[in-house]
């Protein structure tokens, strides 16, 4: 609880020789899912020791400043290694192996621009409630052994929309919850309703839509009464975001019925499908005139000419519609490229994410299956039906960019068909997929074992380098895989 790592039972001094050598360990390796141990650490033994032991667990001379003094030191090291491999002694090799360590990232040479080589994906099997339910459990505690009184974060810097998010992954696991994942609720809940500012919205001053979303999300998952009013109040900021005439918008503009980040910011179809979902899951009525006002919006992300007369000039060409039912980010932009037409017009690339944000907003929305705009969705989706890359994106040449957004696509991929309501899906060679159980096989396939968490390790894009985002993703997954089961 102090932040000293330790065995039990052993007297003060030896507690700090104890902790200092594993401030070392952790820093040389150092790793998201770490940082947070090492800081508790490092805050241990400043308390009680010189403030460099803090920022220096070796408790050795700080490196030179200059690079090339730095060079001549590691050399003049190097030279002296004997012939198999050592420094003579375990402790002088041990000493200049640390000092190798610590001086690899100065002298390191930039980062190469070539794309690196992507790691595909493990094979899977459909994966049933239980094996799911387990899964889950790992990950809920996983988060727990993280959390710092029910928030997430750098020490002594909780950050709202990493804690929304965590909290609404911790919901997502059926009740009776252990102790300490309801502990962490609890506790977490309390923090974020202290963050609702005078407009209504709770965020830190950044991404205010997302976050306020995610929270509206947590706190209606949690149904407690003492935060309906929060809810409540965070609901109508949402409703009022949406870009429309008292914006001076009028209905043809492109931006029509979308929301961004904020009240300034540029819509886009991630952030309008957060703010849908958390108006559905406050008890919004479907008639509302924001579900409605978005279909102008989501018409205009969709590649569907015959709703879309996006027409906007870029570069000397015309961005248009393409006709492939799939969806881009935003009317006239795809973050994964775009098709060159002849005559001077390219078109937005549709992709996995965004055209399952597409469906599930249309849905939430009121939009029956049997509706065109719905049917080419659900076509799309159908004939690119994948569960190892984020569909659309392998047009382009780094063998990274497929797995960009991957837990963002699970996520929005299990709640749009849960709310669509087709529990069997059929690809492009005709093979009927039950995608609960695969989804829920493909995101039990590539969790840690060592500690239940989950890494975008082929792409950090979109804050899934952090494994607190990622984790809570697969754990909003799962939830919704196990949920009709």
């Amino acid at each position: 609880a102090n932040g000293a790592i330790a065995d039990a039972g052993v007297d003060e001094p030896a507690r700090k020789r104890q902790t200092r050598i594993a401030a070392a360990a952790l820093t040389l390796h150092a790793d998201e899912t770490t940082k947070a141990s090492l800081g508790a650490a490092l805050k241990y033994l400043s308390a009680d020791t010189a403030a460099e032991a803090a920022l220096n667990p070796w408790n050795e001379a700080p490196l030179p400043a200059s690079k090339d003094e730095l060079r001549k030191l590691v050399t003049d090291l190097l030279a002296k290694r004997k012939s198999d491999g050592s420094w003579g002694d375990v402790r002088a090799t041990a000493e200049a192996a640390v000092l190798l360590v610590r001086a690899a990232p100065v002298l390191k040479p930039a980062a190469s621009t070539a794309a690196r080589d992507a790691k595909p994906l493990p094979k899977f099997e459909p994966a049933d409630k239980a094996a799911a339910l387990a899964s889950m459990q790992q990950g809920a505690r996983f988060l727990v052994s993280i959390a710092h009184n029910g928030t997430w974060g750098e020490p002594g810097k909780p950050d709202a929309g990493i804690t929304a998010m965590a909290l609404g992954a911790l919901l997502a696991t059926p009740a009776p919850r252990e102790a300490a994942v309801q502990q962490a609720i609890d506790s977490g809940l309390a923090w974020l309703a202290t963050l609702q500012q005078a407009d209504g919205s709770i965020h830190q001053g950044k991404v205010a839509n997302y976050v306020t979303s995610a929270a509206v999300m947590a706190f209606a998952a949690d149904a407690r009464e003492q935060y309906k009013p929060v809810m409540l109040r965070a609901r109508e900021w949402i409703v009022a975001l949406q870009v429309g005439p008292e914006d001076n918008y009028a209905e043809d503009h492109p931006y029509y019925g979308g929301i961004g980040y904020g009240s300034s910011e540029r819509p886009d179809l991630s952030n309008l499908q957060m703010a849908l979902e958390a108006l559905t899951a406050s008890g919004l009525d479907q008639n509302h005139e924001a579900f409605q006002r978005s279909l102008r919006f989501l018409e205009r992300c969709q590649n569907r000419s015959e709703k879309n007369d996006v027409q906007i000039p870029d570069g000397g060409k015309v961005v248009v519609s393409g006709d492939d039912g799939g969806s881009a980010y935003a009317p006239g932009q795809s973050m994964a490229g775009y098709i060159e037409l002849e005559g001077g017009k390219k078109v937005p690339r549709s992709y996995g994410s965004m055209t399952y944000a597409l469906l599930k907003s249309y849905a939430f929305a009121g939009i029956p299956k049997s509706d065109p705009r719905m049917k080419a969705a659900w076509e799309w989706l159908r004939r690119n039906y994948t569960l190892d890359v984020n569909p659309g994106f392998e047009a382009g040449t780094d063998p990274t960019a497929a797995y960009q957004g991957l837990y963002y696509y699970f996520a929005v991929m299990a709640k749009a068909l849960d709310v669509y309501g087709e529990e069997t899906i059929v690809d492009a060679q005709g093979v009927a997929h039950s995608w609960r159980k695969d989804l829920a096989g493909r995101i039990v396939a590539i969790q840690k074992k060592a500690d239940g968490s989950w890494l975008n390790e082929n792409s950090p894009r979109w804050y899934e380098g952090n494994p607190i985002l990622a984790t809570s993703y697969a754990l909003l997954t799962l939830g919704s895989c196990v949920r009709g089961q």
